[in-house]
Order: C-alpha cells, then structure tokens, then sequence
C-alpha cells in the first residue's frame, strides 16, 4: 500500500535530500584535498609552517578569494592543531569549518569538538585582515575557549584578542586589533554603541584636540575601538540569535530629576502591594503577565496613606506604580527570576542558568522588585544609545554560527539573519538511551521519585547528572537528597567560580551533580574510570523548558564521542508548562486531576509537548514582532535624519 507524503514529510524529505545534501558533498569533496596536504606539511618546521600561513595571508590580502583558500587555509590550522595541542580536526569538524565559512549555523552533537572546529573558519577569516569575531554565552567561556586555542593561532602567525566586561578602552581597542577576537554578544554590542557615540561627539566638535597636541594620555581614549564589522562566527547560536534577540541593549544617559519622589512612590507600593487581591482589588490578565486595577482597587489606592513627596504625582501613574508592585508581589520569585547580591538585584537568565551582570528589567519592574527587596532603588534613565542583539548581528558582512541544537529553530534563523542551519553528522554513533517519560499527579510527588530514581542509581555507583530549572529548585531537590543520605553537589548561578572544577568531577563514579541550565552550555562532562561498564552519565530532566532546545542541552550532556550515556524527563501536572502554554483555566483543571493521584500516570505526557510548541510559537511572534518595529522605527528616524542607534523616538 503506497502513502502520500503530507505537507511536513515532503518538506523534511526536500530539505534532507535536496539543497542540503547537495551542500554538503560539495564541502565533503574538499576532504581529500585537505588529507592529501597531510605529509607535506608534517616535515615543515614550525618556522615554515608559520612561513605557509603568511604567504597564505599575502594572497587573500591581494585579493584571492577565502573560498580559493579553503583547501590550504584548513590543512594549515589542521596541523597547527596537531602539533600544539595534540588536537588533530576530525573530517567532520572539517566539513562543520566549511559549512560555517560559507554562511551556516552548524549543528554539531555535544562533544563533537565546536571549540576546535570554529579555529578553521576563525583562521581564514582573518587571513584578509578584516578581523574574525567569535562571540559566546558569557565572559567565562570566551576567555576559556581563547585561553584553550591560542597556541593554534598563534602557530600560524595569528594574534588573538579577548573581550571582558571590565575592560578599559585601550585594551579593548587591542583586542579589537587582533587578527581573531573572543568575547560576548552584550560586549561586542556595547562597543558598537559606545563608538558610535564617540563618533557624534567627535564629528560636533567636542573633541579635546588641544590634548591630542599635547600628547594627553587620555587622547587614546577618545578613539573607537570596535572597526569595522566582518565576520561573526556566533558559538551557542540559538542561545544567542534566539533566546537573546529580544534583549535591547541600552547605554544611558543622565538620569532625570525626580529621582526622590520616585523612590518613595517605589517602596509604598512595595509595601502596599500585600493588600491587594486578585478579582477583589484587580484583574490578572494570563497571557500578557499583566495586573489591571479595577474600581475597588483603584479605591483603595485613594484611601491608603502616602508619603508627602507622592503629593505631586498624578492619581493614574500611582496606579501604575501599585500594578507594577502587585505583578512583583505574584509573579518574581526571589532565587529564580533574581538573586540578591551585595545590596544589588542580579537577574538569573532563564535560558542560560546564569547571572546577566549589568541587565536591568525595563518599565519599572527592576525598581519595583529593589523596593521590594528593601535594597536602594536605582533609577530608569534617559536613553542615549540602543541596538538589539538581532540588529546587532545583521550588520556584520559574513554572519555564520555553531550549536548543538538548531534543528527546531532552522526556519526562524533562516528567515530573520538569511542563515542556513546545517546538521552536521557526528564523528561516531551516539549511544543514548531514552529512559520512559513519567508524568506524576503532583510536584511533591514528582521530586520524591526523582530523589528514589537517584539513590537508586547512586547506589551503584553510575555518576547522575540532575537539571532544574531555577537555583531554588536546585537547592531544594539537593537539600531532599541529603536526607536520604546523597550528597549531591550543586551548580547554579551563585557558584560559577567553581563551574570548570564541579563539571570536571560530574562525571566520576558515585557523582550526583544538581545544575540549572547553566550544565547545559559550553560544559563537556569526561566519564571517570570504570564509568562506561555501569552505562555511563545518567541524566535526569525536572521540568519542560521553554523550548525544546534547552531540553535537547540538557540531554546532550551523556552519551558524548561514543560514551554510553542515558536520560529520564519527570514530569507533574501542576508544572509552570502547562500554565505558560494553556492559560490557568486549563491548568487548574490538569492540577485538580492530578490531586490525590499516586503513582505514574499515563495518557499525558503529549500534553507538555503541546504546552511547549504553544511557547515556542508565541516567542517567536514576538521575536518577529520585535523585529518588524525595529526595521520601521529605524526607517522613520533615518527619514528624520537622525540616527536610530543613538536618537530616542519621539
């Protein structure tokens, strides 16, 4: 009996079988050009092959296209590799290198090696003197990966440069000069603008120039440091071009005047907002997270004492400033949405697991969540400069990227950045093993059996990897193992300076490891000895995600380079998913099923996968959303003459 392929079968079977099939054996046919260039370069000295790379850079700079050099380019880096780090690039790593040259975002397996392999399209990039941007997730990781690949570059006669946050100018603009630079998406974005302001200020005139005469070191400082955008290789590029897209980033300028009063207006809602009752005093709108004060509350409002510096704001932004309260009160869970450290509110990024050091939430919600937290309230500023990370990366020449997991999103990064997304296949077979999904009838029900599944798997020595996601639940679920007499070492936002020893260790026999997100990225977990024989890492999911992909992170993290490795996802009827996808209504009927239930329940587990595509598919409205009033209001300032990076609409 023949079938007739649906809509979304002949799409996958025109994509595996068509232009990227075709993509990929034009690249593969430069593998045995690049082996055959093996013996040769072997005998040369180290002198002579750094000789090779310079005639090689000689030639691009005179014109020859990088595509002409590919073959030689990648040959060289290939035993610069071997001989500094006895790091041979694997075939596939040399089919991921071309397809990120010619304008891809690579998927390639956790483990796969996307450290080395971004060395090969890095290095050709900069053979014309452009300069070669890499950005990652955070500081730590572009620092780590420069550190690790340095002696690569440098035996071929490459300088390497690395962006960190708390850089001065100079040694920015040194970075920046360097033939390859390391850093982050939020710094390379804050470099852009930061020039960019210089260079209005330059062109009206307030530059020192009589300094500049005199030789002031200060002169060096009022230079940009940044040059000229070319070529962006992006590691973890979902996490960036995706999950971070939305994130404008704002340089401010001088704050207003009415800083007290503000303060003042801050802390007495934060202090009122306990009063106020959903349907009694406002209305909770779900899907937009929004809190409307209806007429009762709006009474109370004009009851409640105040504090005589509110005496000059008008009645409808003291309103505003009870909502905003109130959404705080319900919404922002302290050690999961935020931490407070050293009197300061640092957000926990939701996708990451990680700190966003010097992120604010916008339209008052940071200042109301400080008021809450009792620490001193800073205050919403002028905006002088603002890019958004989709922006941002469009303006690069040559935009490509790696990833573990891009498949899921290849249709939204095809259409916003004109990227193709390339899987690249794995060097040897993955051997993972998917454990049955187990749906419980409540949270506390749930944890209870993962914290039996992980005695149980403890107790023969197999090492556990567990993911959560937010720091409470971490510390919560590694307080439940202690109990019962597992200690448990735990990896969240607030121990990153142990992040490189805790994931070094997790995958040792008798390990169990509770992480956020933060295990999922940039991490590669070695088995101990005697691992392998007991099945290798075994991974436990908690939750659902937001997107699949961080799902697929998590899961990436066993069964890397060949090692045997399983996972398990534990799921419960009131979790956050189901809210997030359906609404409350829903989620309080799956709650109420699932009340009084005992034991696994089947017949359910579609019903997250549902809840999380809804998500998914409202995000990237949104994303796209975003983008479409981002495109018209740069259209409208250019219209006006004025610049859209700098000049605050109207």
């Amino acid at each position: 009996m023949s079938t007739v392929p649906t809509g979304s079968s002949r799409q996958i079977q025109r994509f595996v079988g068509g232009p990227l099939r075709r993509r990929l054996a034009k690249w593969a046919a430069c593998l045995p050009a690049i082996a055959a260039r093996e013996p040769e370069l072997q005998k040369l000295s180290d002198y002579d092959l750094r000789k090779e790379s310079l005639s090689l850079r000689y030639r691009a700079r005179s014109g020859e296209p990088l595509d002409r050099l590919l073959v030689e380019g990648f040959a060289l880096v290939r035993e610069a590799g071997r001989r500094t780090k006895n790091m041979r690039h694997f075939d596939v790593q040399l089919l991921g290198g071309a397809a990120a040259h010619h304008g891809s975002i690579i998927e390639m397996q956790t483990g796969e090696g996307k450290t080395l392999t971004a060395t090969l399209p890095m290095y050709l990039a900069a053979l014309d003197g452009k300069g070669a941007h890499l950005s990652t997730v955070n500081d730590y990781l572009a620092a780590r990966d420069a550190e690790l690949m340095e002696p690569v570059y440098n035996a071929l006669g490459m300088s390497i440069g690395v962006i960190q946050q708390q850089q001065a100018p100079d040694q920015r603009r040194k970075a920046y000069a360097c033939d390859v630079t390391y850093g982050t998406a939020n710094e390379m974005g804050f470099d852009f603008l930061r020039d960019r302001l210089l260079k209005r200020r330059i062109s009206e005139g307030e530059r020192d120039l009589f300094g500049e005469m005199l030789g002031s070191r200060g002169a060096d400082s009022e230079k940009p440091v940044q040059g000229d955008l070319h070529f962006m290789l992006v590691d973890e590029a979902d996490s960036i071009l995706i999950d971070e897209a939305r994130t404008p980033l704002i340089i401010s300028a001088a704050p207003g005047e009415d800083e007290e009063i503000a303060a003042e207006a801050y802390t007495w809602a934060a202090e009122v907002a306990p009063r106020f009752e959903e349907d009694t005093h406002y209305d909770w709108e779900d899907k937009e997270k929004r809190v409307d004060l209806n007429l009762g509350g709006r009474r109370l409002v004009r009851e409640l004492q105040k504090p005589p510096a509110m005496d000059r704001l008008p009645l409808a932004e003291i309103y505003e400033y009870v909502e905003r309260a109130v959404k705080v009160e319900r919404e922002m869970i302290r050690d999961r949405h935020y931490i407070v450290r050293d009197g300061e509110i640092v957000i926990v990024d939701e996708f990451t697991g990680r700190l966003s050091e010097g992120r604010k939430w916008r339209a008052g919600l940071h200042q109301a969540i400080e008021a809450r937290e009792g620490v001193e309230v800073t205050f919403e500023t002028n905006q002088a400069a603002r890019i958004t990370i989709q922006d941002l990366f469009l303006r690069y020449h040559r935009l490509s990227g790696m990833t573990g997991t891009a498949s899921t999103s290849a249709r939204e990064l095809s259409k916003i950045y004109e990227v193709h997304v390339t899987p690249i296949p794995t060097n040897r077979p993955p051997i993972r093993k998917q454990m049955p999904t187990l749906v419980f009838g409540s949270a506390e029900q749930k944890w209870l059996a993962i914290a039996d599944d992980v005695v149980e798997q403890h107790a023969s020595g197999r090492p556990v990897l567990i993911g959560t996601r937010s720091i409470d639940k971490s510390e919560t679920l590694a307080a439940l193992l202690e109990e019962r007499g597992v200690e448990a070492t735990v990896l969240n936002a607030r121990h990153v300076a142990r992040e490189a020893e805790i994931v070094a260790e997790a995958g040792k026999q008798g390990k169990v490891t509770v992480a956020t997100n933060m295990a999922g990225r940039g991490t590669d977990i070695r088995l101990g000895e005697g691992v392998h024989e007991l099945g290798g890492l075994y991974v436990i999911c908690t939750e659902l995600h937001e997107s699949r992909r961080i799902d697929r992170q998590l899961v990436g993290r066993c069964g890397r380079q060949g090692d045997p490795g399983a996972y398990r996802q534990f799921l419960s009827l009131d979790d956050e998913i189901l809210r997030q996808g359906f609404g409350p209504k829903k989620a309080e009927r799956m709650k109420a099923i699932g009340a009084g239930k005992l034991g696994p329940l089947s017949g359910y587990e579609s019903l997250f996968y549902r809840a999380q595509a809804k998500i998914e598919r409202r995000h990237f409205r949104d994303r796209k959303i975003l983008l479409y009033h981002d495109k018209e209001r740069q259209k409208v300032q250019r219209a006006m003459s004025q610049d859209p990076y700098l000049d605050s609409p109207g």
